[in-house]
């Protein structure tokens, strides 16, 4: 792992600390990764960006959590699946979902139409089989939501390989949330 900085608002180039500003704003504190990203502005504002994008997608919370983490576990990222946990709370995802996601056990049938979609889309780099696809629209899903999942790995992989080459500690807010890989 390379040693980085997380930056504060008085460490972080000039560039990043309205970003951090933005930070605090949203998370009443800067997130470690932000700090991490903080390293580069273009990178930080990026991921904001692209974050509050997946905030704006059509997928519902439970949804969008199960995009989310099932990158987050794909990546077997430290950081983004206790975060992801406190997330989920705070948009009052229920905890059966989040264990699941976290543990890699069954969903409610259209969550995991959902998550074996994502997993296809990460796993083969954007070419799911025909099979995976058809069971992903008999679900229910739309074309614009198959293309929001590109969105929100988009943001995953930002978040989870800074993760991992930072090795980034979690925050004290998510710790008790705690996961490792099985």
């Amino acid at each position: 792992m390379t040693d980085f900085t997380i930056h504060t608002k008085d460490s972080a180039p000039e560039a990043s600390q309205s970003l951090l500003d933005d930070s605090i704003n949203a998370f009443g504190m800067i997130p470690n990764l932000h700090g991490v990203m903080a390293e580069s502005p273009e990178l930080l504002e990026s991921y904001q960006i692209l974050h509050n994008k997946a905030l704006n997608t059509s997928f519902s919370p439970e949804e969008l959590t199960v995009v989310w983490q099932t990158a987050n576990v794909e990546h077997e990222c430290h950081y983004c699946v206790p975060a992801h946990t406190g997330i989920a709370k705070s948009m009052k995802v229920d905890d059966s979902i989040t264990d699941a996601l976290r543990n890699k056990t069954p969903l409610p049938e259209k969550l995991e139409v959902l998550r074996e979609t994502t997993k296809a889309i990460l796993i083969d780099r954007g070419n799911p089989e025909a099979n995976q696809l058809k069971a992903f629209f008999d679900a229910g899903y739309t074309k614009q939501q198959l293309l929001e999942i590109i969105l929100v790995l988009a943001q995953k992989v930002m978040s989870n390989y800074v993760n991992h080459l930072a090795d980034t500690p979690v925050d004290k807010a998510f710790a008790k949330y705690e996961w490792h890989p099985a």
